[in-house]
């Protein structure tokens, strides 16, 4: 195999603005765009070519991780292009490559089409912020763009860990130092052991993905830190329950009593095509109020979810409120917003009620026949002989 045939695809996934890149044995290596995934050609990997395509850009000792564990998690720098995220793992006896790309330059927060609400979560002192969403969602991204705007309007200190690094921060008003798991720190529970120590005044967790680790950016937070981390969940209703889930039935009485002190906002995020074939984020946002913090403490998570639904704090907002406003701004289709709500009559009441989505929502719904098209090659030719 020649090189840098892979070095090739990260450019194409750069050039195309590809979220991700899939290498399968006995499959075409696939590229997705705007959320479709395509094939790059019509070529089928042979067996060895997603491990022989992923050693050109993988040190060896890190090739013999894969070999050994049958994982390997890393980024990859690009000059000038940023960070591919490279998740590669065994599957039926053979390596199989997932590659996102996380561009160089980190985004402004205002040009996302976010909660501006957002802007004033990120500049607290103090409190718990949680970024939830589905793999793919954007969460990474919207974080980044909270943290340098940070970066831009205060000084202090940002400490972020992660696994790995994603988006590269340069030192603005404040000094960002980042921490990789492994190459930084043998493990996340001894960064998070250390961190209070780095005299932080924002902790960034790259993921909650057990107690130990919850329980951490609680207590950051109830220190007098600001505290953001990403959770694996569709909304703040999901992200309470899988929250709880982590702890024993005994001591959630005290988690809950910690968790409602602590907590500033959940913020659920999801991607939503557009009728120019682009994606646009919509949002749920849950900010804590003395209310919702009675809820919180009482497990009442049904009551939680009614309670925003109302809209009893300046800022907060259900996934039907943000998808009507997309609607009635003509950024999508009707269509699509059914399909991402989560009570679709609620988002249908709403739209009903709202004359002015009709005008704009009639002009999006004309451009519906326009938004599928046929998947279609790259027409980018793969050097995988061997």
């Amino acid at each position: 195999m020649s090189s840098g045939t892979m070095e090739r695809i990260l450019r194409l996934m750069a050039e195309k603005k590809a979220s991700d890149v899939y290498l399968t044995a006995h499959a075409p290596a696939m590229i997705k765009i705007n959320g479709q995934t395509i094939p790059i050609n019509s070529q089928v990997l042979p067996p060895e070519a997603p491990r022989n395509l992923l050693s050109e850009i993988v040190p060896s000792t890190r090739m013999e991780e894969l070999q050994e564990t049958g994982e390997l998690n890393m980024a990859v720098p690009l000059e000038a292009l940023g960070n591919f995220r490279i998740s590669a793992f065994r599957q039926r006896g053979q390596i199989a490559v997932v590659i996102r790309y996380i561009p160089g330059d980190i985004p402004a927060l205002d040009s996302l089409n976010v909660a501006p609400v957002l802007a004033d979560l990120v500049m607290e002192k103090r409190g718990l912020v949680l970024m939830v969403g589905a793999t793919g969602a954007g969460k990474s991204t919207t974080l980044a763009a909270m943290i340098d705007h940070r970066n831009e309007c205060a000084s202090g200190h940002v400490l972020t860990i992660e696994d790995p690094i994603e988006y590269v921060y340069r030192n603005k008003k404040s000094v960002v130092n980042q921490r990789e798991i492994g190459p930084d720190t043998a493990s996340l529970q001894i960064a998070l052991k250390n961190a209070l120590r780095q005299a932080p005044d924002v902790i960034l967790i790259g993921e909650i993905r057990d107690r130990e680790t919850m329980s951490a950016a609680i207590a950051y937070a109830q220190s007098g830190h600001l505290c953001l981390a990403t959770l694996h969940a569709n909304n703040s209703y999901q992200a309470l329950n899988r929250i709880l889930s982590f702890y024993p039935v005994e001591v959630r009485p005290t988690m809950l009593g910690d968790l409602a002190a602590a907590l500033r906002a959940i913020v659920s995020q999801r991607l939503l095509r557009t009728h120019t074939g682009s994606r646009v984020p919509a949002m749920e946002v849950l900010l804590n109020t003395s209310l919702i913090a009675d809820l919180i403490q009482k497990a009442d998570f049904s009551g939680v979810r009614e309670a925003m639904e109302k809209s009893l704090a300046d800022g907060s907002q259900s996934f039907e409120q943000d998808l009507a406003r997309l609607i009635n701004d003509g950024l999508v289709t009707r269509n699509e917003g059914l399909a991402q709500a989560d009570s679709p009559n609620n988002l249908l009441w709403r739209l009903q009620n709202d004359f002015h989505a009709l005008k704009s929502n009639d002009a999006a719904n004309a451009s519906d026949e326009d938004t599928t098209e046929d998947a279609t090659f790259t027409e980018f030719t793969l050097d995988v002989k061997h």
